[in-house]
């Protein structure tokens, strides 16, 4: 049987002090998280660029304050309201809303709504499915609408920017098992042994590209997933072959696009928005069911490997993320897998 919820445990939640926030680890109660219908040992959560910027306050990410951190989280039913869950079952949680709107993973115990938990699927362990997390969910919802949109091998290379990320790494991971050739578009020197063992092919500093100016360029790359956003998706759009596909993921670079209408009606281009946080629960069940079986990347824990930390350490990883200073995922134990 669960143990029961300790009257206190520990917690990193974020403050807002005179406009400014401020992460904390604190001693909580579950009276002190927001509603939810099943309340998690959390065992392991990860952090993610969206963790990054809430815990290092350089994105307003929360929906109020005080607010526990950590969109994702891995661990053990303690008690549920609904009949779906049971006291023992191992389920994981990314996105929906949690470590946002809702309390989120980075406390030892969690109270979510059922609508978030999935089961945990028979191929994947608590870490694993924390070693992908939010990254690898984000990564796998692009490789199915681009497949969905006739994304095929025979299109050319998929380009891979922010490569050395969470969803740049298991993307790569992804698209190669998929039968795709890979190039990582890359900004780190000395990212290249790390990047070739996930799969890519080709390594493009991305300092050496030309990006050009004119509304379509020499097409080169069959389709892309892009973490950036700003002049390099720009590029992207103007040099992707006609009928691939973008799947726009992220804005480390920039927010902004700069482009016009010409590859999207001269090359019939996609430019696919990948929005993780919410999504048709089928969708969410099915991904997940592929990232526990043909989907898995292979050597999945040397993406993490050695960088599993205790929660005290969460405010030191994020202000490196955020510096770009970041490799792979990092995971968070926040108890024992017993």
């Amino acid at each position: 049987m669960p143990t029961p919820v300790p009257t206190t445990f520990k917690a990193l939640r974020i403050h807002q002090v005179e406009k400014k926030t401020e992460a904390r680890i604190e001693a909580i109660s579950l009276s002190d998280l927001t509603a939810g219908e099943v309340v998690i040992r959390v065992v392991y959560s990860s952090i993610n660029y969206k963790d990054a910027l809430a815990v290092s306050g350089k994105g307003k990410i929360m929906r109020g304050y005080p607010k526990v951190a950590g969109i994702d989280l891995a661990g053990v039913v303690v008690s549920s309201e609904v009949p779906d869950y049971k006291p023992g079952n191992r389920v994981l949680v990314t996105g929906c809303n949690v470590g946002e709107q809702f309390d989120g993973g980075y406390s030892e115990y969690a109270r979510v709504p059922a609508d978030a938990v999935v089961p945990l699927p028979i191929g994947l362990s608590l870490l694993e499915a924390m070693a992908l997390g939010t990254a690898g969910y984000t990564a796998a919802l692009a490789l199915r609408r681009m497949l969905e949109n006739h994304q095929t091998p025979e299109l050319g290379p998929i380009a891979v920017t922010g490569p050395t990320g969470g969803v740049g790494s298991i993307a790569i991971s992804l698209f190669k098992r998929a039968g795709f050739q890979v190039a990582a578009i890359t900004g780190k020197p000395g990212s290249e042994n790390y990047l070739r063992e996930l799969g890519a092919d080709e390594i493009i500093d991305r300092n050496t590209l030309e990006l050009g100016s004119k509304p379509l360029e020499a097409a080169r790359w069959g389709g892309a997933v892009d973490n950036l956003g700003g002049d390099t998706l720009a590029y992207l759009c103007r040099t992707v072959k006609p009928w691939g596909s973008i799947g726009a993921i992220g804005l480390a670079q920039a927010p902004t696009l700069s482009t016009t209408v010409i590859p999207f009606i001269l090359r019939g281009v996609s430019l696919l928005g990948i929005w993780s946080v919410e999504g048709p629960r089928s969708w969410r069940l099915a991904i997940w069911d592929r990232l526990a079986s043909d989907w898995k990347p292979r050597g999945l824990t040397t993406l993490i490997a050695p960088k599993v930390i205790p929660l005290e350490q969460v405010p030191e990883v994020a202000e490196q993320m955020i510096a770009g200073k970041a490799q792979g995922r990092t995971i968070v134990q926040l108890s024992e897998e017993v």
